[in-house]
């Protein structure tokens, strides 16, 4: 068969729907100013949807800055990979900061964060080392795991007895292959909001011989006393051995960086293929990323003004019965019980009649009869953002509850 004839009759499981969602489900098109109303087909929509936890995105001198250091260097230097010739001393700066805020020895600054963790795993271990990972891992963690030649176990989600139970069939197959375990978690879980269970999990290397690695993305910078994360939230960060965070999240920028001790950075520099072999992130991010750094080190009320965003929409979310499942983070998912068609109608319903614009999230994230709407507060909106959403998700309630909406896809195109 040929290859473009298969990819035609088989779009895949999100793309067998790409006639009635591409544009409006699907790729929809958030325009204007990065701030908490944005124009979506047209018209102002309070959105919750994008990643810009401590509203960094909108603060003047960040973009002041940004403007300046694009303006003297463009976005072509350096040029060529870091090993090569794209490395500065800006970049070591950079390490340096990142290092001492998470209380490591060293750090090593990523171009991307997805390609980053991919080529972390991937260097890390080889086929006599034993992964053991969490089920809710995130896709460049599980894009990680399929390089892996060797071993791999999973554990349901934060299930530490299960996990204690993986390290034991890990711990017996390595005594035979001479190999190590490599513990994968993550310190905010970005979907549903509920944090890995790093507390328990560290516990566990009283009696198990392992080494942990930590996807904080969602942690960083929002998660601990001064943002340092959820290994912070906890008190264990000096028992995590790779901590990995992205800027795409709490600094609103690009990029990202693995911190550990100064030996394992110094291997990863050496090893990571997604650096390696890749353009080193530009001056101009790498300056932003500093600015961004500093900011969260410097002005704590930008965090403080975020969770009081999300103790107040969640709190109000919560008081008029909807549900929001586990999380203890700034993520806020609103769980619906819900088939696909009436999940379209509803969110046809808040985009166009009341203005809001969420993620939408179905199955197979969810069970089949649930839809999550997924709300990311950030420290940019305010308290009447909050007021005016908890009311008109209390009104989606009650159109559920009653049955309103209709049973077929909504088709935005009429």
């Amino acid at each position: 068969m040929d290859i473009f004839e298969k990819l035609k009759k088989n779009r895949g499981s999100l793309g067998q729907y790409s006639d009635m969602a591409d544009g409006y489900f699907a790729f929809p098109k958030l325009e204007g100013e990065i701030a908490p109303k944005m124009t979506f087909r047209g018209k102002k929509v309070l959105a919750w949807s994008y990643n810009n936890y401590l509203g960094l995105a909108n603060v003047e001198e960040i973009r002041k800055a940004d403007a300046e250091y694009t303006e003297k260097y463009g976005l072509a230097y350096p040029m060529g990979a870091r090993m090569m010739s794209g490395h500065t001393s800006v970049h070591e700066k950079f390490e340096k900061m990142a290092a001492e805020f998470e209380h490591k020895e060293a750090a090593y600054l990523l171009n991307f964060g997805y390609q980053g963790m991919i080529s972390i795993i991937d260097a890390l271990v080889d086929r006599h080392d034993v992964i053991v990972y969490d089920s809710e891992a995130h896709a460049c963690i599980m894009d990680g795991l399929r390089l892996h030649a060797g071993k791999r176990f999973v554990f349901p989600h934060n299930d530490i007895e299960s996990c204690e139970k993986q390290l034991q069939r890990a711990t017996k197959l390595t005594e035979e292959s001479g190999g190590g375990i490599l513990v994968i978690t993550e310190g905010v879980f970005g979907m549903a909001g509920d944090l890995g269970k790093l507390d328990k999990i560290t516990a566990l290397k009283k009696e198990y011989n392992f080494r942990l690695l930590v996807d904080d993305a969602h942690g960083f910078g929002t998660m601990g006393a001064t943002g340092r994360g959820t290994g912070e939230h906890f008190g264990v960060q000096d028992l995590i051995d790779v901590y990995f965070a992205t800027f795409a999240k709490a600094m609103a920028g690009f990029g990202g960086f693995v911190a550990s001790e100064k030996d394992v950075i110094n291997y990863l520099r050496y090893n990571l293929r997604s650096q390696i072999y890749a353009k080193s992130l530009p001056m101009a991010m790498t300056l932003g990323a500093i600015k961004r750094l500093e900011m969260i080190q410097t002005h704590p009320e930008y965090r403080e003004k975020l969770w009081t965003n999300v103790r107040a929409l969640q709190k109000g979310l919560r008081d008029a019965g909807l549900d929001l499942g586990r999380t203890e983070s700034p993520v806020t998912p609103v769980y619906i019980k819900s088939g696909v068609g009436e999940a379209t109608q509803l969110i046809y319903d808040l985009r166009e009649n009341y203005n809001i614009f969420c993620s939408v999230v179905v199955y197979p994230v969810v069970p089949r009869d649930v839809t999550m709407l997924r709300l990311i507060p950030t420290a940019a909106h305010s308290l009447e953002d909050v007021e005016y959403t908890v009311n008109a998700f209390k009104e989606i309630k009650r159109k559920v509850d009653n049955n309103e909406y209709p049973h077929e896809l909504a088709d935005f195109r009429k």
